[in-house]
Order: structure tokens, then sequence, then C-alpha cells
């Protein structure tokens, strides 16, 4: 994998993960938990986002497999869902209220909705990392490139969340809209890219070589 792949993978993770858009919500949520506790929160809610997003990376493809579907069509289809997810983030409301009002009546002791569920381990997140690391496509030594950058991406996420109440009162609950706002537009190039991806694997499209 290549350097410019690597850092285009990281880039799609960041932007599907938003760890900045999730900082609201962990702040609701950690509401009602004692603050020498909101470090044990954080942490809970990434090691349960990261088990369900490595559960789908590592065996998404084989139910699709198991299930007679061809890689390049759910490319397609997750690149379409990935699109309408970027653009609820761009004209829609704001992640990281919709995820706030979702969770208005729910007891958020458990860490797991809305923080871990669907602010960090995402729809979009979950096709993400199942569109990234295609068993036919890459090798073995690839897709753990893709987990270990799945990782970092959560490790940033986690440090943010640790930062949570400083990063808010710097940026605001308007900071944090515009960022999640500005990462819908970049998710969008993403989604687009990855239908062409998608139509080229099923032999529809011939892409010509990005230049260096």
């Amino acid at each position: 994998m290549d350097m410019q792949t690597t850092l285009r993978e990281f880039i799609t993770l960041f932007v599907v993960i938003d760890p900045i858009g999730s900082i609201p919500v962990f702040l609701f949520a950690a509401a009602g938990v004692s603050p020498h506790m909101h470090r044990a929160f954080a942490v809970r809610a990434i090691v349960v986002a990261a088990a369900v997003l490595m559960v789908f990376l590592v065996g998404g493809q084989f139910l699709l497999e198991a299930l007679g579907l061809r890689l390049g069509t759910f490319q397609i289809a997750g690149g379409i869902v990935l699109f309408l997810f970027a653009l609820n983030m761009i004209f829609g409301e704001s992640k990281p209220a919709s995820e706030i009002e979702e969770a208005g009546s729910e007891d958020l002791s458990g860490a797991v909705f809305p923080l871990a569920i669907p602010s960090i381990a995402s729809p979009g997140a979950m096709l993400a990392v199942v569109i990234l690391t295609d068993n036919h496509g890459n090798s073995v030594a690839e897709q753990a490139v893709t987990a270990v950058l799945l990782l970092a991406v959560l490790g940033i996420t986690l440090l943010a969340l640790l930062l949570a109440g400083g990063i808010q009162r710097v940026i605001g609950a308007t900071g944090a809209s515009v960022v999640s706002r500005v990462m819908g537009m970049v998710l969008a190039t993403v989604a687009v890219d990855a239908v062409l991806v998608g139509l080229e694997m099923m032999g529809v499209l011939q892409l010509s070589p990005v230049p260096v």
C-alpha cells in the first residue's frame, strides 16, 4: 500500500468517524456521570465502537460473498449511501445535534448509545471499513494497515473525548457543527470516488490514472 492510498484511507476513516463531531455527544452522554468517571466512560465507548467496526472490517465481505453479492455492486451502493450520509452532514441537522436529540429519553450510563453507536461507529463508518478491505484486491498486510489506521483514528477520537471539555470551550457548539459540515464535503468527494471505482470494478467504466 503506497503513501497516497494510506493517506486516502486515513482521511476516509477520519471523516466517517468524525472525532470532533462526537465531542458534543460525549458531553451530553456523560452529563449524568461523575467527572472522575469520564475517562472510563470515554474508554468504554471507544472499546465498544472498535469492537463493532473490527467485526465489520473482518467479516463484512464474507457476509457479502455468502449472499452472492459482488464487491463492485456493494462499492457502488456504499458510495451512494456515503454520499447521502455526506449530504445529511452538509445540509441536514448537524451530526451532534441529531444524535443528542435521538438520545434525549435514553439511559446514557452505558456509553453505548448514542456515543459508541451511532456517533463513533456510525453506519457510514461500518460501510467504509468494508469498502476499504476488499479481500480480492487487498492483501492481508494491506488490510492489516487499514485496521491499524482505524485504531489510530479511534485513538484520536479517544484523545478528543478526554479533552472534550477544553475543546468545546474553544470551538463551541457552532464550531463543532462547522467542522462536521466541512467533513461532509470531504466525505461527499470520497463517496463519488467510491462509486466510480465500483463502476470500474464492474467493467462499466475505465478510469484514467490519477496524475502524480
